[in-house]
C-alpha cells in the first residue's frame, strides 16, 4: 500500500483550530506528554478544555515526600505524581462528582498526633466523615472498601502525617490488584472522571541513578532534583534505572503493549516541562520508547523548562536538545534520523536570547525546527503562560 505525506502551513496560535477543540473537546487531538512532577500540571488544567483525549505517561521513580513512605513500606512504584496528574485532569464541574475530587485532593494533619489521625482515617473508611458522607453510593462503598484495606495492611508504625487520601486509596487498589497500577488508575478515572488518560510509564518498582561528572554515583529522584535535598554541584554525565537504592547495576524496564499503542497512535508527541532528568528523560528509558516515537510520524515538540532546574547543571538549550536525542537513539538505534525523534522546539518570542546563532544552526541542519511564538505573559513570567502554551500544541496537530 502507498502512504503519501501532506504537510499543511501552521498558524500560531492557529484560532479555528483552538474554537474548534474548545467547542467539542471530547473529539480534541492525542497530544500525549512524557513526564512527571508537578510542572505538567497547570497545563493540565487547561488542556482539558480543548481536549479529552490527551495521554500523560508518568515516571512512577520519585524517591521522595510521602510517595517515599509509601515506596519503602509496601515496596511499590510511586503513585504520587500520578495521583497528582489525575486531578488535574479531573472534571471540577458538578457533572465530574466534585465531593469525589475534593476527598481525592485532601490530606490528613501534619501536625495531629497519632491517635487522632488514626481516628479520623477509621472515620473515613467507616463512612462517618463529612467528606465520605457527601459521597453517594456505590462509590461511597467502594472508597470506604479500599480505605478498610488500607488499614488492614498498614503496619503499626506507619506514619499518617500529612498524608494524601488518594494516594491511601490508590495504594491499596495497588495491593488489592496484584500489584499493579493499571487497574486502579482506571477505577479512579472513572470515580472523577478524569479527561485524559494517565498511566505510569512502566509498573515495575525501580529508582533513579545518576553518574556526575566527579565520578559520584547518586540513587534516588529526590536527590537530584534540588528540592528535598541540597543541588547537586556537579553535572549529570549519565543517568539509568536500578532496582532498588542499595543497588548500582543498571537494570532495564520494558513498555508494555497498552504503552507502546498510546506513542504509536497519538496525534502530537510532547516532551514538556518538568526536570530534565527525573521528570521528562526518566520517561524515555524504557525499552521500547524510542523506537514508538520514530515509528509514529506526528510532530514532535520540546518545549524546555524556564527558570532554574539544578538537573540541567553546565547545560545549554541546545545541549538539552541533543541529550533529548541521544538518549531516544539508545534505543531507536544510532542511524536513527533525529528528525525522527523530534521535529520542534517551541521558544519564547521575547526570549530567543536563550539560543545563539549557532546553536541554532546545529540544532535546525538535524532538520528540526525552532518555533519563535508568545508562550510567556507577564503574570506568568518567568514560566509559559498554560493557555499560549496548550494553544500553540493544539495548533500543530
Amino acid at each position: 500500500m502507498k502512504t503519501t505525506t501532506v504537510s499543511r502551513k501552521v498558524v500560531i496560535p492557529d484560532v479555528l483550530r483552538v474554537r474548534r477543540c474548545e467547542k467539542i473537546p471530547e473529539f480534541g487531538p492525542r497530544i500525549l506528554f512524557f513526564s512527571g512532577g508537578t510542572a505538567l500540571n497547570e497545563t493540565s488544567r487547561v488542556l482539558k478544555n480543548f481536549t479529552h483525549n490527551s495521554v500523560h505517561l508518568i515516571t512512577p521513580f520519585d524517591s521522595g515526600g510521602s510517595s517515599a513512605i509509601l515506596r519503602n513500606t509496601f515496596d511499590m512504584p510511586a503513585i504520587g505524581d500520578l495521583r497528582s496528574r489525575l486531578m488535574a485532569l479531573a472534571d471540577e464541574t458538578i457533572s465530574g462528582h466534585p465531593e469525589v475530587f475534593q476527598l481525592f485532593a485532601s490530606r490528613l494533619s501534619k501536625t495531629a498526633k497519632r491517635k487522632e489521625l488514626l481516628s479520623q482515617l477509621h472515620a473515613l473508611a467507616e463512612g462517618e466523615d463529612a467528606r465520605i458522607t457527601a459521597i453517594n453510593n456505590p462509590m461511597r462503598k467502594l472508597i470506604c472498601n479500599h480505605l478498610s484495606l488500607f488499614l488492614k495492611s498498614m503496619p503499626d508504625k506507619f506514619d499518617l502525617r500529612g498524608a494524601s487520601i488518594g494516594n491511601l486509596i490508590l495504594t491499596a487498589g495497588y495491593l488489592n490488584n496484584k500489584h499493579q497500577l493499571d487497574p486502579v488508575i482506571f477505577l479512579f478515572s472513572k470515580l472523577v472522571n478524569v479527561q485524559g488518560q494517565v498511566a505510569p510509564i512502566v509498573n515495575d518498582k525501580l529508582q533513579l541513578a545518576v553518574k556526575l561528572e566527579n565520578g559520584k554515583t547518586i540513587i534516588g529522584q529526590h536527590l537530584i532534583t534540588g528540592k528535598e535535598a541540597a543541588s547537586i554541584k556537579s553535572a549529570i554525565k549519565d543517568f539509568y534505572l536500578v532496582k532498588n537504592r542499595k543497588e548500582t547495576k543498571p537494570v532495564e524496564a520494558s513498555l508494555s503493549r497498552k504503552t507502546r499503542k498510546f506513542i504509536t497512535e497519538s496525534d502530537l508527541i510532547c516532551f514538556p516541562p518538568g526536570s530534565f532528568y527525573s521528570s521528562v528523560a526518566a520517561s524515555l528509558l524504557a525499552k521500547g520508547v524510542g523506537r514508538a516515537i520514530a515509528a509514529n510520524p506526528c510532530p514532535k515538540i520540546y518545549a524546555p523548562s524556564l527558570g532554574k532546574d539544578p538537573e540541567t547543571l553546565g547545560m545549554t538549550l541546545e545541549t538539552q536538545v541533543f541529550k533529548l536525542i541521544e538518549i531516544l537513539k539508545k534505543d531507536a538505534g544510532k542511524k536513527c534520523p533525529a528528525s525522527k525523534l523530534l521535529n520542534f522546539v517551541l521558544i519564547d518570542s521575547q526570549n530567543t536570547k536563550a539560543l545563539k546563532r549557532s546553536a541554532r544552526e546545529n540544532i535546525e541542519n538535524e532538520g528540526i525546527n525552532i518555533i519563535e511564538t508568545r508562550l510567556i505573559t507577564n503574570k506568568s513570567k518567568p514560566y509559559y503562560d498554560p493557555q499560549l502554551l496548550v494553544m500553540a500544541l493544539i495548533s500543530l496537530t
